[in-house]
């Protein structure tokens, strides 16, 4: 099977962009603010053309320290987006989520480096940064889901435990249904991107199994881990304010 993948030019990237004209102008036509639109594509450009350089210096120094130093930056950041749906980013909540993040992308992030894909050297940042992106980024999806629910399920009347149980179930819906879908209504990102670069599909799918096993088990994880230490830092500032 043929290894490689067609080189796209400067010029030809540009016709990538016709379908996000198309969009802007469908944001201007039903006055849906065509701006957050040309700044969100805007963003997106420029954060992906940086995080190519920097990923080329990462992956030439090979360096583990530097490798440490971005997963760390990752789920700081990962944990702050989180709020995002909340009113109030506080530094309770935010020391909860990133917490919650970074205990269920840290475990879920060593059992694929280590367990499956046995890395040498562990810190191999062609694998562990990429791996470490999408984990973290589910992780975050899944905290921004539970918390934006639990507040409102709370804020509704509903008991603690119930809170807890359709806040999980909320957050874990876009997986599983990801989950009923691979393979019949899409080909996942990494499966796509191995098979395009010449990669047998049988292979492909194997690590794209362990991909999609991972973000699930991410998901559930950093949901619930949020949830249990939202609930056990209300339990403690109630008792703290009876005393």
């Amino acid at each position: 099977m043929e290894s490689s993948i067609p080189e796209i030019s400067t010029v030809r990237l540009l016709i990538a962009f016709v379908p996000v004209a198309v969009a802007i102008a469908i944001l201007v036509r039903y006055s849906l603010g065509a701006w957050n639109g040309l700044y969100a594509t805007a963003r997106m450009l420029i954060q992906l053309l940086v995080i190519g350089y920097v990923l080329t210096y990462i992956f030439n120094a090979d360096q583990p320290y530097i490798v440490l130093a971005v997963l760390l930056v990752m789920m700081a950041v990962a944990s702050w987006i989180a709020l995002r749906p909340l009113g109030r980013r506080t530094p309770s909540r935010y020391a909860i989520a990133f917490a919650a993040v970074a205990l269920s992308g840290l475990l879920t992030l060593i059992l694929v480096t280590q367990g499956v894909l046995s890395l040498e050297p562990w810190y191999d940042p062609r694998y562990a940064i990429p791996l470490s992106g999408m984990i973290f980024s589910a992780a975050m999806n899944a905290v921004s889901l539970a918390a934006e629910r639990y507040d409102a399920e709370l804020a509704a009347g509903t008991g603690v435990a119930d809170a807890v149980r359709t806040s999980l179930n909320a957050a874990l819906i876009p997986q599983i249904n990801t989950l009923f879908a691979v393979g019949l209504v899409a080909l996942p990102g990494m499966m796509t991107g191995q098979i395009l670069a010449g990669v047998d599909p049988l292979i492909a799918v194997r690590y794209q199994i362990v991909v999609m096993c991972m973000l699930f088990g991410v998901t559930a994880l950093s949901g619930a881990a949020y949830l249990v230490l939202a609930g056990r830092f209300a339990a403690a500032t109630a008792h703290g304010r009876r005393a």
